[in-house]
């Protein structure tokens, strides 16, 4: 039995793996962004062993987040599900980019490390040194995201540390008419958290439906890497530690 922790899992993808994981008999920490979206989570995934509540809005409860989480011991697998796509750029990168920063950094290294990307990371921009909060795009966060993973890979080899394309997917995101498979929108997830199949046991991958895809080959670039994870500290206080 794993101990996992998702993030953004009162509903969509993050509910589903929660779901997943839950019928495979895994304990699963959920989490939502208040207590309304709490007592929803608890009603779709009710054998699940807790709800956590943070708006990652909010880098003060996105840091509460992570205390609460550790006060529940080590996890075996942490999923960075969380995110925002129709909002202010500001909204965008402190959910997207700088939530997930806040997360690894404070939160007990587990064993296992997923963080949801998207396609549309070929889109981001990738000059950091222009990087303004308030006008980052959805595209620019899920490029964030992808560095980050390479990042953390890079400096915990001791961790499965990987990200994740779920596809364009019939979600409340996604819309309705989304061509992807939603199964195989949260299954990844699910089996780089969970399985044992030595495919699933890697590290610094970008996966697709259960196998790895070329991503921006910026993510691999140890600057790009150190310079945002120096913007992430500049901006949270929060420093990153190997």
């Amino acid at each position: 039995m794993a101990r996992v922790f998702i993030t953004g899992s009162s509903d969509g993808l993050g509910q589903l793996a929660a779901t997943q994981l839950v019928s495979e008999g895994h304990q699963v920490v959920l989490h939502a962004r208040n207590e309304e979206r709490a007592r929803q989570a608890r009603k779709k995934v009710p054998k699940a062993f807790d709800v956590l509540t943070a708006d990652l809005a909010s880098m003060e409860e996105t840091k509460e987040l992570a205390l609460k989480a550790n006060d529940l011991g080590v996890f075996d697998a942490i999923i960075h599900n969380a995110g925002v796509y129709q909002a202010s750029g500001q909204v965008i990168f402190a959910v997207n980019t700088l939530a997930p920063y806040i997360l690894t950094c404070l939160i007990h290294k587990p064993r296992r490390l997923i963080y949801l990307s998207s396609g549309m990371h070929r889109h981001g921009d990738a000059n950091l040194r222009q990087l303004d909060p308030s006008r980052v795009s959805y595209s620019d966060s899920k490029l964030h995201v992808n560095i980050l993973t390479m990042a953390v890979a890079r400096k915990w080899p001791d961790v499965y540390v990987n990200a994740v394309d779920p596809g364009w997917v019939p979600t409340k995101m996604g819309g309705a008419g989304a061509p992807d498979s939603l199964e195989q929108g949260y299954r990844t997830q699910t089996w780089l958290a969970a399985s044992d199949d030595p495919r699933a046991k890697v590290t610094g991958g970008y996966f697709y439906h259960q196998k790895i895809k070329e991503g921006r080959p910026e993510a691999h670039d140890i600057a790009i890497q150190e310079e945002l994870l120096a913007i992430c500290e500049m901006v949270s206080g929060v420093a990153f530690h190997r």
